[in-house]
């Protein structure tokens, strides 16, 4: 039962997230395609994670994908635009 609630609260929380972030990006008015791959790469993490225990795909490969995302959202935040203040 609760690997279900947690399962059904991840999804819900990264729906909420990606509808955040993209009001936030529109609100900024940031656009581009190469700025919003940092978000994009960590919210695959989160999918890929999920959708390996689901699935029961909990290994190596999940391991490699998850990682490899890591390293690229992290490579891409150098085109992200710096806030001014």
């Amino acid at each position: 039962m609760v690997p279900i609630l947690l399962s059904v609260l991840l999804v819900f929380v990264l729906v909420f997230s990606i509808i955040l972030v993209i009001q936030r990006r529109k609100k900024a008015g940031i656009t581009g395609m190469k700025s919003a791959l940092t978000p994009i790469c960590f919210f695959l993490i989160g999918i890929t994670n999920l959708l390996a225990y689901w699935f029961h795909f909990m290994g190596i490969m999940n391991w490699f994908i998850s990682v490899t995302l890591l390293i690229l959202g992290a490579y891409f935040t150098k085109y992200m635009p710096l806030t001014e203040k």
